[in-house]
C-alpha cells in the first residue's frame, strides 16, 4: 500500500530540514508552487536553517538577504555556511545558496545569547480579531473562480498557513486601494516548541504578501496578466520569542515604489499586542 502524501504543513516542515553533506555544507530539496522559480521564502527558510545548524545556544535576531538568480525548483539547493565570527554574545554567519554551479542567493544572519535590557515598542493597529474575519482559503473556494497556481498555493487549501485578511483584495479584478494590508496568520496545525523551527517558518511565510502590498495602489495583484514580480532583497529582525502556530498579525505598508521596484515593510504582533518581529523587502515589479 502506498503511504499517503503528507499534508501541506508536514511537507513544509520536511522541506525545511536539510541534509548535511560536509562541515558547513548542506543540501535542501525544492518544491514547485506554480511560479517560474523557487519560492523566495523557501530559500530564506532553508538558509536560516543551515545557519542555525552551525550555532549553539543562540537565537537569530536579524538577517539580511539578496536574491541573485531564479532558483530551479526541479533541482536541490546547496547551502554553504561561513562561520564569520563567534563572540562572547553574538555569532555571525554568511550563507550562500548554490544551484547548477552558480550563486542564486546569499544571506548574512546574526545570533545572540538571551539577554535582558531596555524595552519599548510601537502599538499594534486596532483591527478585528481573527475569529471575526473570513478564512482567506474559504473565500477563494467560495468564489468558484480558478486562480493561478501560485496564488492558490499561497492562499488556498494547499497552503500550510491559515490567513484572515482585514482588507479585501479581489485577485482577479483588483481596483486601486491604499498600500496597506493587515492579515492574521498561523500554521495550519500545531508545531513543536523548538524556537529554531518557528523562526524558519516565519522566514518562509514573511515572503508571502509584502510585494503584493506595493502593487495595491496600482490595481495589480499576483494574478494580473503581464505582471512580473521577483524578490530582490529581504531583511528580518526577531525581537522576541514567538510561535507561528498561534495567531500573529502581519501589518504591512508600502511607502514607495520607484525604478521598477516596490518596497514594503511589516510589523508582526502577537494577538496580545506584543511586537515580536519586523521585516522589509524590495522586489522587482514589471508590467508587460
Amino acid at each position: 500500500m502506498t503511504a499517503a502524501a503528507p499534508g501541506p504543513l508536514a511537507d513544509l516542515l520536511q522541506l525545511l530540514e536539510l541534509e548535511s553533506l560536509e562541515v558547513n555544507l548542506f543540501r535542501g530539496a525544492s518544491r514547485d508552487i506554480g511560479s517560474p522559480q523557487v519560492f523566495g521564502g523557501q530559500v530564506l527558510g532553508q538558509a536560516l536553517r543551515a545557519a542555525y545548524a552551525t550555532v549553539q545556544d543562540r537565537q537569530v535576531h536579524s538577517l539580511h538577504a539578496y536574491f541573485l538568480r531564479r532558483g530551479d525548483f526541479r533541482a536541490p539547493i546547496v547551502y554553504q555556511v561561513d562561520r564569520s565570527r563567534d563572540g562572547g554574545s553574538f555569532s555571525s554567519r554568511r550563507v550562500v545558496a548554490i544551484q547548477h554551479g552558480e550563486q542564486i542567493f546569499h544571506m548574512a544572519a546574526s545570533f545572540q545569547q538571551a539577554e535582558q535590557g531596555l524595552e519599548h515598542q510601537a502599538g499594534m493597529p486596532a483591527v478585528p480579531p481573527p475569529e471575526s474575519l473570513p478564512d482567506l482559503r474559504e473565500m477563494i473556494e467560495a468564489s468558484g473562480t480558478p486562480l493561478p497556481p501560485a496564488v492558490e498555493r499561497f492562499s488556498g487549501r494547499a497552503s500550510p498557513f491559515e490567513f484572515r485578511a482585514v482588507q479585501t483584495v479581489n485577485y482577479l479584478h483588483p481596483v486601486p486601494q491604499p498600500p496597506r494590508f493587515d492579515v492574521w496568520f498561523r500554521t495550519a496545525g500545531p508545531v513543536d516548541d523548538d524556537p529554531l523551527r518557528h523562526a524558519c517558518l516565519l522566514a518562509y511565510v514573511s515572503d508571502y504578501h509584502l510585494i503584493a502590498t506595493a502593487m495595491l495602489p496600482h490595481g495589480y495583484t499576483m494574478a494580473s496578466p503581464g505582471v512580473v514580480v521577483a524578490s530582490i532583497d529581504h531583511a528580518m529582525w526577531f525581537h522576541r520569542p514567538l510561535r507561528v502556530d498561534e495567531w500573529l498579525l502581519c501589518s504591512m505598508d508600502s511607502p514607495v515604489a520607484a525604478g521598477g521596484r516596490g518596497f514594503a515593510r511589516a510589523s508582526i504582533f502577537q494577538r496580545d499586542g506584543v511586537l515580536v518581529a519586523s521585516t522589509a523587502q524590495e522586489g522587482l515589479i514589471r508590467v508587460r
